[in-house]
């Protein structure tokens, strides 16, 4: 029962990083040309 009171506050601080690296790379624009980068790679070189 005592390991809960490490892993559930460890668990919420893992969420909170995923989430916060997740609207960084939003913010940063990382999502923003999707097609453009599906179609470079069957073009030619």
């Amino acid at each position: 029962m005592d390991i809960l009171f490490l892993l559930i506050p460890l668990s919420v601080a893992l969420a909170l990083l995923i989430l916060g690296g997740l609207g960084w790379a939003v913010w940063r624009g990382q999502f923003e040309a999707l097609e453009q980068e599906a179609e470079r790679i069957l073009g030619p070189d």
